[in-house]
């Protein structure tokens, strides 16, 4: 019986093996959803992410540590540590949600700064002139 085990381990690695390898060519698609932006906290974000349109993980959080952005997956605690409910398995997935992630933060809040400008340029009155109240 052992050597039984044996065989199917080596069968079950070698298969693993193929549909890792499988996995890292195929180039995963990303639909990135930024559900809110906070700047100037250390929670800059909050996502979700659509994978292939086949899965979606919702409260992916953008957060600002020591080395800049990176991603953080939804979370349980447990005892004093937390631990990820869903994550990247191999270091190339890893790569391209972390880009997508940072780049859909990064794009939203260049849009929301921009808009914001625009909102303050269109409330200011021009200099000099006093605003004309006639007819009112």
């Amino acid at each position: 019986m052992a050597g039984k085990g044996t065989k199917n381990n080596q069968q079950n690695t070698q298969g693993d093996a193929q549909t890792e390898q499988a996995v890292q060519t195929k180039s995963l698609d990303f639909d990135v959803r930024i559900h809110s932006i906070k700047p100037n906290e250390s929670i800059k974000g909050t996502a979700s992410v659509n994978i292939n349109g086949a899965f979606a993980i919702r409260g992916v959080k953008i957060i600002e540590g020591s080395n800049g952005l990176f991603v953080s997956m939804p979370s349980y605690k447990v005892g004093n540590e937390y631990k990820d409910i869903c994550f990247p398995i191999t270091q190339e997935c890893r790569k391209q949600l972390n880009d997508a992630v940072i780049g859909a933060y990064e794009q939203a809040l260049t849009q929301s700064q921009s808009s914001m400008a625009k909102h303050h340029e269109m409330q200011q009155a021009p200099e000099g002139q006093a605003m004309d109240m006639t007819g009112m």
